[in-house]
């Protein structure tokens, strides 16, 4: 599965990339997140909690990032794993563009799934991944656009 999407944060460029970089914020912005946790300044292991459709589980994984052209650009890979409901691993391509006071994020991201939640069907699960980035992109230019103000 693959989805993409672009959003305008009220912030400049440099901050909005601290902020995809702490670990704090992304707690905050991650929906069902219990736990994120910075291993070193490329790996983040977190704890989530997830419903998709009937299936409710408590994923844990780890995410690895590659800041090698940050901060115009960046990628993340990672891989979940929710026990019996299942598996989920994928990665991400991040652009960051500024757009006078503004930044303009857009990202694509491939995610495999298998278990019980791949059993769900595609129409599902992409229906919850687009909610649940939506979720996470919208709360984070909610607090970066304060910190922005700040």
């Amino acid at each position: 599965m693959e989805l993409s999407d672009e959003i305008r944060i009220a912030a400049p460029r440099d901050v909005v990339y601290r902020a995809l970089n702490n670990p704090e914020v992304l707690q905050e912005c991650i929906p069902g997140c219990e736990e994120l946790t910075q291993n070193s300044p490329e790996e983040l292991a977190a704890k989530v909690v997830l419903k998709i459709g009937p299936v409710k589980a408590k994923f844990a994984g780890e995410v690895t990032l590659d800041n090698s052209n940050a901060p115009e650009r960046f990628s993340l890979t990672g891989e979940g794993k929710g026990g019996a409901a299942g598996f989920a691993k994928g990665g991400a391509d991040v652009t960051l563009t500024e757009d006078g006071s503004e930044t303009i994020l857009a990202y694509t991201a491939k995610v495999d799934v298998g278990g019980k939640i791949a059993q769900l069907g595609s129409r599902l699960i992409a229906g919850t991944a687009k909610k649940l980035s939506g979720k996470f992109f919208t709360r984070f230019g909610e607090i970066v656009s304060e910190q922005s103000v700040s």
